[in-house]
């Protein structure tokens, strides 16, 4: 993480209220979801990363997503936290794994529906 990153963190009941979190705040901002953390009960964290205005736009659209679909528990931006900071979100907290989701990549000059196999 960069000197000038922040961290954003949405947290909710249940994987589809985090999904949808997580969609809504890459869609939002230049941010990357840097890791997706499974708490007690059903609580899961989405931790996103980038510049302090991303971060913040990004955690407004996850809360939103999240409340629409399912249950918004509470927020939070840490702007340019300490690397000590980013240690413990990494390293500490139970059940935290690094994103390993990444969008599709598309195939230049392919059009949406081509290379399908047909029935």
């Amino acid at each position: 993480m960069g000197n000038n990153e922040s961290l954003g963190f949405v947290e909710t009941m249940g994987l589809v209220a985090a999904i949808e979190a997580a969609d809504a705040m890459v869609k939002a901002a230049r941010v990357r979801v840097k890791t997706v953390g499974n708490a007690d009960g059903g609580l899961l964290s989405v931790i996103c990363e980038g510049d302090l205005a991303s971060c913040k736009a990004a955690v407004d659209a996850g809360k939103t997503a999240a409340e629409r679909v399912g249950e918004f528990v509470r927020s939070n931006v840490i702007p340019r936290p300490d690397g000590d900071t980013e240690h413990l979100v990494t390293e500490h907290i139970e059940g935290i794994t690094e994103a390993k989701v990444a969008p599709p990549k598309r195939q230049a000059g392919r059009k949406d529906g081509e290379g399908k196999e047909k029935k």
